[in-house]
């Protein structure tokens, strides 16, 4: 039985529709990342499934029971969920124990103290127990939070952009922590986040949300693998485009003939290429390249890759200006030419269309 469900949820704001018959499951202990660009109802979707958000339109289910059908709406203090949000949420006039504690309210003196404990133990800030908040680092403020919400053992864990409010070395640290304590509490968990590498990192499966919509759900290699279309494929990402046209099945580029299974011949179609697929080469003096030739015209160590900005003729006589991302440090000088080829498991062809969100792209 899932955790958590949402069946064909929609909900606007006005004559704005935020959220568009969105459906999606969660599983015990399953942890699902809800992604999208900023405005695309992955935040009000998250609301309605907590109960602040009234439910206008579908279901919400919890372990099998409606939590909310349009005549049922049960509160979110009934939910039993735990609610962790950007900016923590933490009451100054209270020390760490007690906000951990606050959740607790239907248990004994000596139950809340001790089941508050537990939590700042699993967070490991047990330490900071009579520390107020005003006191804490943004991380340990997260930690608390975390601690709070896990305290009462809720069945679904929710989580708005939890990490966004730190700095990059930090949120690293704090997000591989909280991982674990999420999988430990064996709740399942939904966690909305803008970020595709955060979710990638944090997520058994991925719902990528674009106006309102889901796009596509599954494990994060699937939809970085198996894009279902140019815009799931640049979100992850930046991406080259070229464009091309489709004969007889197949699309010519300046790398060889690619599949476009599917497309009927003269379509037009982008071509998107991840800037680790293109894979480069030195040419021996005096002897030709056995593919395709770029000329540097930049390198860029980025720490643990480099990055090469490279211009390839193409048959329209137009040169193609991209991106190769090569692991370490790679550099080699202006003007040079190097060989180039390409992997082609990292390779998308999707027809042409206006330049998709998220991601960068040529």
């Amino acid at each position: 039985m899932s955790a958590l469900v949402l069946e064909h949820v929609s909900h606007a704001y006005g004559t704005t529709v935020a959220v568009d018959d969105v459906s999606l499951s969660i599983e015990p202990e399953e942890l699902v990342c809800l992604l999208g660009p900023s405005g695309c109802g992955k935040t009000t979707a998250l609301r309605v499934a907590a109960g602040l958000e009234p439910l206008q339109r579908g279901r919400v289910l919890m372990n099998g029971q409606v939590m909310a059908d349009g005549t049922i709406d049960i509160p979110p203090e009934r939910r039993s969920v735990g609610l962790v949000f950007q900016d923590y949420a933490l009451f100054p006039h209270l020390d760490v124990l007690e906000n951990v504690a606050f959740g607790l309210a239907r248990t004994s003196a000596a139950e809340r103290k001790a089941g508050a404990r537990a939590a700042l133990t699993q967070v490991g800030m047990t330490d900071y127990a009579k520390v107020y908040p005003h006191h804490l680092s943004g991380g340990q403020q997260q930690r608390v939070a975390l601690a709070r919400a896990l305290a009462p053992k809720p069945a679904v864990m929710l989580l708005d952009e939890p990490f966004s409010g730190l700095d990059r070395q930090l949120r690293n640290q704090v997000r591989d922590e909280a991982l674990h304590v999420l999988k430990q509490s064996r709740a399942a968990s939904l966690m909305v986040t803008h970020d595709p590498e955060e979710a990638m990192f944090m997520a058994d499966r991925v719902a990528l949300m674009s106006a309102g919509r889901i796009v596509q759900v599954g494990p994060p290699s699937e939809l970085y693998i198996s894009p279902c279309n140019a815009f799931v494929a640049s979100f992850f990402g930046e991406v080259n485009r070229i464009a091309g046209r489709v004969e007889e099945g197949r699309v010519v580029t300046p790398f060889g003939v690619l599949e476009a299974k599917g497309l009927a011949s003269g379509t037009a179609v982008d071509v998107l290429i991840r800037p680790e697929a293109l894979r480069l080469e030195a040419i021996s003096p005096g002897s030709a390249a056995n593919g395709a030739v770029a000329k540097v015209l930049a390198a860029r160590m980025l720490g643990r890759s480099s990055l090469i900005h490279l211009s390839v003729a193409a048959a329209n006589g137009h040169d193609l200006h991209l991106h190769a991302r090569v692991p370490g440090r790679f550099l080699p000088p202006e003007a040079v030419e190097l060989g180039i080829s390409l992997d082609l498991s990292q390779a998308f062809v999707f027809p042409a269309g206006p330049v998709s969100e998220g991601g960068h792209s040529r």
